[in-house]
């Protein structure tokens, strides 16, 4: 269907690859807790641009140049590491109305956009996804008009899932609000877990 091979495998894989929370899904969930839905949108819009240059990335033999130069390949891994740790200890800092500080003020969407975007581009996941699994449902040749099908595809189940992610951590969010002590354990649980994310790309960069 759309020219794209086995599409059925296809959109279980754009699934698959959705339904497993990592750093992006923290992203989205913290910039909409934080900021509101926009904020949360931004993000999204985010990871979306960085799921975009890699399948551009893919199609243009991005894969063999990270295993032509596996240097940069470890080197964009370490940055990866060391943005989600700094993502995670700010997360550990960061007051809580009701707590011991005043609230932290609202960040803009453009702010959570760029941090949705520099968690996507290093994130083991999507580097995986786009750079292996992506090719394997477009033929070498395949028409321009099937790649933008594969690209459409993406981006509308991406998009519809992370809305989701959206809508529901700013429900979650407004019941929290009332409850100082529950948003503080839930900003210091996303913020250790940022950095545990950190932690295991470090492990596999070695």
């Amino acid at each position: 269907m759309f020219g794209i091979e086995n599409y059925g495998s296809f959109i279980a894989a754009i699934l698959v690859f959705q339904a497993v929370p990592g750093p992006g899904t923290l992203a989205i969930l913290n910039a909409t807790a934080r900021s509101g839905v926009g904020a949360g949108f931004g993000a999204v819009a985010g990871t979306l641009v960085g799921d975009f240059a890699y399948m551009i990335g893919a199609v243009l033999g991005l894969a063999a140049v990270m295993a032509a130069y596996p240097a940069a390949f470890t080197a964009l891994q370490w940055f990866g590491t060391a943005y989600l740790c700094w993502m995670g200890l700010n997360l550990l800092r960061t007051p809580v109305a009701g707590g011991d500080a005043a609230p932290a003020p609202r960040t803009s969407g453009w702010r959570h956009f760029r941090q949705a975007f520099l968690v996507s581009i290093t994130n083991p996941k999507v580097v995986l996804f786009f750079l292996a699994f992506f090719p394997l449902f477009l033929r070498p040749d395949a028409p321009p008009a099937t790649l933008g099908a594969l690209i459409a595809h993406v981006t509308a189940i991406s998009f519809l899932y992370q809305a989701g992610l959206v809508l529901a951590g700013n429900a979650v969010a407004r019941k929290l609000s009332a409850l100082p002590s529950a948003r503080r354990v839930a900003t210091r649980l996303a913020g250790l877990a940022l950095i545990g994310f950190g932690i295991r790309l470090a492990a596999n960069s070695r």
